[in-house]
């Protein structure tokens, strides 16, 4: 048998998600010198993970990145392998009698608790389902939110707390001609809200938002910005972090909360966004829904960089009749995949599997969020799966097989007999076009299918 990644016996390796690390593992196979073929397997009809679905609606120059996507599945080296569920649908064991190596890039896709009392009562939700709800994803379509109460209160101060507060702020207006989900602007039209509070366990020096991002806040056209100057007084320690010339975006952040605390109140405004300072949910308060919360404030304490809030035994109550929490994100395990529950990521090293124990998996790689935890922007992928890549080639001998592996016949096969329906790409650009076409007569850049099955009824 010739030698692997030849072109008598290229190296096969199926990439499990297709959001930005996924394609960026298969565009960084496809360009080595090697002869590989790339698949990628994806649980939704529709590609391209969080760009589709994660990334706000009034943010579509973020989703140029799907341009490349597009390109690369291009290569007659790759298929899209769409609408199958990995564990399931397919089973790792299957995965690797097809291929060479089977890298995951499945992303983080539950929210972490607050793991406090009423946490569960109506009214009490995680960022990820309301993004999924506006953004058209089919897992949270049947989603429903009451945004009838004045009040409402996101937990968490990073990019996706901000679009949270940000939708939540715009006017109908300034969303119409996104590619929202119609389902959403609907609800949204309806929307009584006129206090969003964005609350924060650590500093104005610790917030996590983008200075991009936490400028549009001043932007909006009905919705005021409003920080309390006495918020903004800092320890010695936050002084020093924003002293740094490293931590420049932080310090621009500051500055912009800084410039919103000296703003007139616009009384033509209906609507003002809280952003607030050390203080973390103690409880949740309601019968049957949520009515109340119970903030503790905060102390930070510990070195610049390395400072932690430490609750300080006062309590403040709000009223509040809907809250999101983001506060960050974790992995879901995958059948006969080592997880690390702890961390919500699959254990490894440099993108390479291992057990709990250390050890390393044979076959088995990870790339993105399911490997390094929820952090960084879209491009910060690249890098992380280009890593991964790079140690799976390195490890080419160790991959060789005695057989012949069948790739993915050996998988449409086994999709056949359960009688499963699995999209390729040039089934997902008709769906594509069909999306640009219904967004087209509303000067919208699409209206999304927000139902599987309506997907599949383009298709069939």
């Amino acid at each position: 048998m010739s030698n692997l990644g030849t072109e008598d016996n290229p190296l096969l390796v199926a990439i499990v998600g297709s959001g930005p690390s996924g394609f960026y593992a298969a565009e960084a196979l496809i360009k080595s010198e090697l002869h590989i073929k790339v698949d990628i397997l994806e649980r939704l009809p529709a590609p391209f993970g969080l760009v589709r679905s994660g990334v706000a609606p009034d943010h579509q120059k973020l989703k140029q990145a799907i341009k490349l996507y597009e390109k690369i599945a291009e290569s007659p080296d790759f298929k899209l392998i769409a609408n199958v569920t990995v564990g399931t649908d397919i089973s790792i064991k299957e995965l690797c009698d097809a291929y060479h190596a089977i890298i995951f890039t499945c992303g983080a896709e539950s929210d972490r608790k607050l793991g406090v009392h009423g946490e569960n009562l109506k009214g009490s939700y995680t960022a990820t389902e309301f993004v999924g709800w506006y953004n058209g994803h089919p897992d949270y379509r049947n989603r429903e939110f009451d945004l009838s109460d004045d009040v409402a209160v996101i937990i968490g101060q990073g990019n996706v707390a901000a679009d949270v507060s940000r939708i939540l702020s715009k006017t109908i207006d300034e969303l119409k001609h996104t590619d929202i989900a119609q389902h959403a602007l609907d609800t949204l039209a309806e929307s009584k809200i006129k206090e969003i509070h964005v609350i924060g366990r650590r500093g104005p020096a610790q917030a996590k938002f983008t200075p991009k991002e936490l400028r549009e806040f001043g932007e909006l056209l009905d919705c005021d910005p409003v920080v309390l100057k006495q918020d903004l007084i800092l320890n010695s320690e936050s002084a020093r972090e924003l002293a740094e010339k490293s931590n420049i975006a932080s310090k621009k952040i500051y500055d912009l909360f800084c410039e919103f605390s000296e703003r007139v109140p616009d009384t033509a405004k209906s609507k003002k966004c809280f952003f607030s300072f050390l203080m973390s949910p103690k409880e949740l308060i309601g019968d049957s829904k949520l009515e109340k919360i119970i903030l503790e404030k905060n102390k930070l304490s510990g070195e610049p960089f390395k400072q932690s809030a430490r609750g300080t035994g006062e309590t403040i109550e709000l009223d509040a009749g809907i809250l999101f929490r983001s506060i960050g994100y974790r992995g879901i395990p995958i059948e006969g995949v080592p997880f690390n529950d702890n961390w919500g990521t699959i254990p490894n090293d440099k993108g390479r599997v291992t057990n709990l124990d250390g050890n390393l998996v044979p076959q088995l790689y990870t790339a993105g969020w399911i490997k390094r935890g929820p952090s960084g922007i879209i491009g910060t992928n690249r890098a992380c799966s280009v890593e991964t890549v790079e140690c799976l080639i390195e490890d080419l001998d160790k991959l060789k097989s005695d057989t012949i592996k069948p790739g993915a016949q050996a998988i449409y096969t086994i999709l056949n007999k359960k009688k499963i329906r699995h999209i390729s790409f040039d089934e997902w650009k008709k769906i594509d076009a069909k999306e640009i076409e219904q967004g087209d007569s509303k000067g919208k850049p699409r209206e999304k299918f927000t139902r599987i099955s309506e997907m599949l009824s383009v298709i069939e």
